[in-house]
């Protein structure tokens, strides 16, 4: 990578890192609970066509394997299989701390294999993506590590469902996170939906939001427990309860249905 991108890439993240100590401790937020993680959530939008295999080349052979070396594991890398701007791979990465990101980062961009790598040598008239997105998120009390599901463990098929709830207004955002963490994580893991993370966005777009995801087998048994959670009474009662109706604290829900590649950690 050339020197001038990745001092730019370094201050970025350094000035994230700066604003750590007003998020080490929520108002009110025990100091005994256990630390939140974050996550950033990046996108690398393609073209269709020989840039797929040479992405998927890169980040199986190069990218995770440093990632994991900088720290960062698991690694998760995914297809769009239901949503917009496809070809696009999703990437998802996890720190215990915005330190630990920057750190992280500084070590990924200075790994001998990765600045040897085609892919981040390419010329300008053959770039290796159309575009980047990236967005941070902390992970929410009721949920505060990443779960790696039991279908990766063991190699097996699986489909995320990776939701976005976004709000009218700051606070109608917390709230919602509040019902997660006093009621709705549980209920989805009694009635079978599986979670994997769950985020409340620092930095991104379509602010203020939250994004979590949900594993399943397929499609079959998404429907199956979706249909379970819905009718449950726990969430009826939950869902009914003044100040957590969705019309007081939800604008918009966005879904995407991913494919995890065959050198996904997650």
């Amino acid at each position: 990578m050339k020197r001038r991108a990745f001092l730019k890439s370094t201050a970025a993240l350094t000035s994230v890192a700066a604003i750590s100590p007003a998020l080490s401790t929520r108002a009110g937020e025990s100091a005994s609970k256990p630390a939140r993680e974050f996550y950033e959530l990046r996108l690398y939008h393609l073209r269709q066509g020989p840039t797929i295999r040479r992405f998927d080349d890169f980040y199986r052979d190069v990218a995770v394997p440093a990632w994991n070396r900088a720290g960062v594991k698991p690694v998760g890398v995914f297809d769009v299989m239901i949503g917009p701007d496809a070809p696009t791979k999703y990437v998802l990465l996890s720190y215990d701390t915005l330190e630990a990101m920057v750190s992280a980062q500084e070590k990924f961009e200075t790994d001998p294999e990765l600045l040897k790598a085609d892919f981040t040598n390419v010329p300008p008239t053959d770039p290796a993506y159309i575009r980047k997105e990236s967005t941070l998120m902390r992970a929410f009390t009721g949920m505060s590590k990443l779960e790696v599901p039991p279908q990766a463990k063991e190699r097996k098929p699986r489909i995320f469902e990776l939701r976005t709830y976004e709000a009218h207004s700051r606070r109608a955002n917390k709230k919602k996170v509040e019902m997660f963490d006093v009621g709705e994580i549980d209920i989805f893991r009694r009635t079978g939906l599986t979670p994997v993370f769950f985020g409340e966005t620092l930095v991104g777009t379509k602010l203020p939001n939250l994004t979590y995801m949900l594993v399943f087998d397929d499609m079959a048994s998404r429907d199956k427990n979706w249909g379970t959670f819905v009718s449950h009474p726990d969430w009826k009662k939950l869902s009914t309860t003044p100040g957590y109706t969705n019309p007081e604290i939800l604008t918009n829900i966005t879904s995407v249905f991913l494919r995890p590649t065959g050198y996904s950690q997650i």
